[in-house]
């Protein structure tokens, strides 16, 4: 006599990851989080509630009904789309923050403080008030804190930060016109040299290749890798190569073209593809 086993049916208590989830960017923060929508009906733009490990977040959606292929995800749900008592409880705790910020950079004269001041953010559920700041060095802020606190009546936080982090938070426009990177899509910062702007021909005036931050722009390195493939097969600027029309001085690479402009011993100077060039013995490092 067979017996037929039959495969346990699984759990319909379990929690199934949903098959479609949105984009919602917190205020105050740099990139947006996927959450769960449920059942609400919600488009680009519309001001929504969700919990984070802050607490409750007001938020903006900032993309929708993105197809899940996490099959083990647990996106926290979006709680509601904002009423009006959630507006009225942000628009209190941006009161908080400003009052806070005037307080604390009045606070940061008064002391002498060699400290700059960058925002404020107020978390009323912990009755906290976070304090994020630029410093050259190290600052006794220890009475700064007294000061906050006994005026304020919340907890006090300070936080420093480089100046990149900076740039991100405050956000703005680059030299190309565009919102910056860091305060709207770039997830990490990555170290940028001064080789980068050497290798792609860049004029190494600090003015050209940096940021609002005053660091290298983070763009240097987004085609770093193609460029060190690009320059291998360059000859160096000054160095002297032989031309179908005899010997010259190198004065410039058009990188991008792969075109080498020459000098010639006639005075003459003449633009020549890198295919028309013999073979270069010691290529470049990039």
């Amino acid at each position: 006599m067979s017996i037929a086993v039959k495969e346990n049916p699984q759990n319909p208590s379990a929690k199934q990851p949903p098959r479609f989830v949105i984009g919602v960017r917190v205020l105050n923060q740099i990139k947006s989080e996927l959450y769960d929508p449920g059942d609400l009906k919600l488009k680009v733009g519309m001001t929504v509630m969700v919990n984070t490990q802050q607490g409750l977040k007001m938020g903006v959606v900032a993309s929708n009904k993105i197809l899940n292929f996490r099959k083990n995800s647990q996106e926290s749900r979006v709680l509601r789309i904002a009423n009006d008592n959630d507006f009225q409880a942000e628009n209190r705790r941006q009161t908080v923050e400003e009052k806070a910020k005037t307080l604390c950079n009045n606070k940061v004269a008064e002391l002498k403080l060699e400290m700059n001041l960058s925002r404020v953010v107020h978390q009323p559920h912990m009755n906290k008030t976070i304090f994020f700041f630029t410093a050259e060095g190290r600052v006794d802020f220890r009475q700064l804190i007294r000061d906050l606190a006994s005026n304020l009546r919340h907890r006090i936080e300070m936080k420093q930060v480089g100046v990149r982090d900076e740039a991100r938070v405050i956000g703005g426009y680059g030299v190309c016109g565009e919102t910056l990177c860091c305060s709207t899509w770039l997830p990490d910062f990555t170290p940028v040299t001064i080789k980068m702007a050497k290798n792609q021909g860049m004029a190494l005036n600090p003015s050209k290749i940096s940021g609002v931050c005053g660091r290298l722009m983070c763009c240097l390195q987004y085609e770093h890798e193609n460029y060190k493939v690009l320059v291998k097969n360059l000859p160096r600027v000054n160095s002297h190569i032989q031309t179908p029309d005899g010997p010259g001085r190198v004065l410039k690479n058009e990188i991008l073209e792969q075109r080498v402009v020459v000098l010639l011993e006639d005075a003459s100077i003449i633009t020549y593809p890198i295919s028309e060039l013999p073979k270069l013995k010691n290529p470049q490092k990039p």
